[in-house]
């Protein structure tokens, strides 16, 4: 796969999975769960399709995550193979981790009605899930803004603004483990995480400043 093939994929997978992601780690859990574990479950059993294609979104966000790394490697290849490698690894750890997650969501679908105080500790279990895998949505971004900096192919202050996202994502998920009132100091992790953000942005709209010979072989790939 060619480089200007990666980025034409990455400009249209992209937007997909923000979408997808979205919908299915933001907007049905803010419609749906609660702290009262009634007003869960009748808001679940209320909008049993709509609570279920949200568990398929998680899903389905999840390939989509792993195809995007995909063609990032494959751009990112030829600038350096071990930062790629470590983007690939530190990326796909946490697939199996936020997919085995959704198993929360499950469960609590089938306990709705009948166990409600169960079907809300699934729900929180799925959580705790998730934060378990943003430790990996942080650390894969330390290679990629490393990539992002050596590579030239985008403006200069992208690469910080990923690895700003990578510690709002990794100290972010450590402080909701560690911390009794980490509603206090979250939404400034929450406003570094988009930083990765911008980087999504800027390759859909603007894509990359690909090097003449996007396909050669060479390249600093010892770095």
């Amino acid at each position: 796969m060619t480089q200007k093939e990666a980025l034409k994929g990455l400009r249209i997978l992209y937007p997909i999975w923000i979408v997808a992601g979205l919908f299915s780690l933001m907007y049905v859990p803010s419609r749906f769960i609660t702290e009262d574990a009634v007003q869960t479950a009748n808001n679940i059993l209320g909008n049993e399709l709509l609570f279920r294609f949200s568990i398929a979104g998680s899903l389905f966000s999840q390939l989509l995550f792993i195809f995007a790394v995909i063609l990032l490697y494959h751009l990112f290849k030829s600038v350096s193979r071990i930062c790629t490698m470590n983007m690939l690894i530190f990326a796909l750890v946490s697939v199996p981790i936020a997919m085995i997650s959704t198993l929360g969501r499950i469960a609590a679908l089938e306990l709705a009605g009948n166990n409600n105080e169960l079907m809300l500790l699934f729900l929180k279990l799925n959580d705790q899930g998730i934060i378990i895998a943003s430790i990996f949505w942080g650390l894969w971004l330390f290679p990629l803004g490393n990539l992002i900096r050596q590579s030239g192919y985008f403006p200069k202050f992208i690469a910080p603004a990923v690895m700003f996202g990578g510690v709002g994502y990794f100290f972010g998920s450590f402080a909701q483990l560690i911390m009794a009132n980490h509603e206090k100091i979250m939404p400034l992790f929450g406003i570094l995480t988009l930083g990765e953000i911008v980087f999504i942005f800027w390759l859909i709209i603007k894509g990359a400043k690909l090097p003449e010979r996007a396909e050669a072989g060479g390249g600093n790939e010892e770095k």
